[in-house]
C-alpha cells in the first residue's frame, strides 16, 4: 500500500465533528474559528484577555472583565466550560467570545472561560481534571494574592457560578460535585447552570466509547451522575437546567433534573425547556428572541439574592 495512502486511513469518524486517522492525525470539522480577545471595549464595556493557568498541562482560559462603574465593588466569579463533544471548540471561538462577552456584560459577573485539553488526543478524564484544576486556580487569589490580577482586584469568590453547555454542563456538574465532597477553599458556589447537559443514558454511546476508554460507563459518576451515590453531595444552593425540545439530548437533561431532586441534595433545582428549537440553539442564533430569552433567565439567575 503507498504510504501517503495508508496516512489517510481512518480510524474513527463522529461526523460533522471530526476524524481521527489511523496514524493518530485528528481533523476537527468544525469549531476551529477563533478571534482575538476584546482589548478595546467599544460596544459592551467588557474587556478580555487570554492567559495561561498551567504551563505543565497547556490548561488556558479567557477571561472577561465588564465596565466597572465602581471598581471597589466585586463583582460574581462565573466558570464557564464550553461544550463541542469534548473534542471541538474552545473559548476562543466566535461562538463562545460572542456569549460570553455579552453575558459577562448582561449579568455584570467576571468570567473564567477555561481552555481544557480536549479528545481524543488528550482522552477522558483529563478534561475533568482539568476543570477542577481551573476552579482551584481561580480559589487561589481568595486571598488577592493570585497570578491574576483581575481576579485579585475584582472577583468576589463567596458569589462564584460554574456553568456550561453540552460536555461543558458535564464537567461543570463534576465541578460543583467534586467540590462539594472534597472541598476547596477559598471559594463557594452558590449557583450552576447547564445548558442542554450531555451526560449519558441507558443507550451505548460510541463518542464516549472512544474518548473515554477508562470509563466506568453507567456507573461512573462523570457522565452518568444519575447512579452517583454523592450526587447529593453537590456544592450549590441552585441549579438550572436547560434542555431544548428537538435536541436529542433533551431526555438526558431531564433525567438529571429528576435525579437531583431525588438526591437528598438540599438546594433547589429548575428546569426549562424551549420549545421548537434544537441543541445550544442559542449560540447559534443569540439575537433570536428564545435565545434572549433564554439569557435573560440565566442573568436573573445570577443576580438574585
Amino acid at each position: 500500500m503507498d504510504p501517503a495512502t495508508s496516512n489517510d486511513e481512518i480510524a474513527f469518524e463522529f461526523l460533522p465533528l471530526f476524524r481521527l486517522y489511523k496514524d493518530g492525525r485528528v481533523d476537527r470539522l468544525k469549531g476551529t474559528e477563533i478571534v482575538p480577545p476584546s482589548t478595546d471595549p467599544t460596544t459592551t464595556g467588557v474587556r478580555s484577555k487570554d492567559i495561561v493557568l498551567s504551563s505543565e498541562s497547556g490548561l488556558g482560559a479567557r477571561l472577561y472583565l465588564p465596565k466597572l462603574e465602581d471598581p471597589t465593588r466585586k463583582l460574581p466569579l462565573l466558570l464557564y466550560i464550553h461544550g463541542g463533544g469534548f473534542v471541538i471548540e474552545s473559548p476562543y471561538s466566535p461562538l463562545y467570545h460572542n456569549h460570553l462577552n455579552s453575558l459577562a456584560a448582561q449579568a455584570n459577573v467576571v468570567v473564567l472561560s477555561i481552555h481544557y485539553r480536549r479528545a481524543p488526543e488528550h482522552p477522558l478524564p483529563a478534561a475533568f481534571e482539568d476543570s477542577w484544576e481551573a476552579i482551584k486556580w481561580a480559589a487561589a487569589h481568595s486571598n488577592r494574592n493570585g497570578p491574576e490580577a483581575w481576579l485579585n482586584e475584582h472577583a468576589d469568590f463567596d458569589r462564584v457560578f460554574v456553568a456550561g453547555d453540552s460536555a461543558g454542563a458535564a464537567l461543570a456538574h463534576h465541578v460543583a460535585r467534586q467540590k462539594g465532597v472534597e472541598g476547596v477553599s477559598g471559594v463557594r458556589i452558590v449557583g450552576v447552570v447547564l445548558f442542554h447537559p450531555y451526560f449519558l443514558n441507558e443507550e451505548r454511546d460510541k463518542l464516549l466509547e472512544l474518548i473515554f476508554p477508562t470509563s466506568g460507563g453507567l456507573e461512573d459518576p462523570k457522565v452518568y451522575p444519575g447512579k452517583d451515590p454523592k450526587l447529593g453531595s453537590l456544592e450549590a444552593g441552585r441549579v438550572l437546567v436547560f434542555v431544548a425540545e428537538k435536541d436529542f439530548l433533551k431526555d438526558r437533561g431531564w433525567s438529571y433534573y429528576e435525579a437531583l431532586r431525588k438526591s437528598g441534595w438540599s438546594g433547589v433545582v429548575d428546569i426549562e425547556e424551549t420549545p421548537g428549537e434544537d441543541h445550544v440553539f442559542h449560540l447559534f442564533n443569540p439575537s433570536s428572541e428564545k435565545a434572549v430569552s433564554l439569557v435573560n433567565k440565566v442573568v436573573a439567575f445570577m443576580n438574585q439574592d
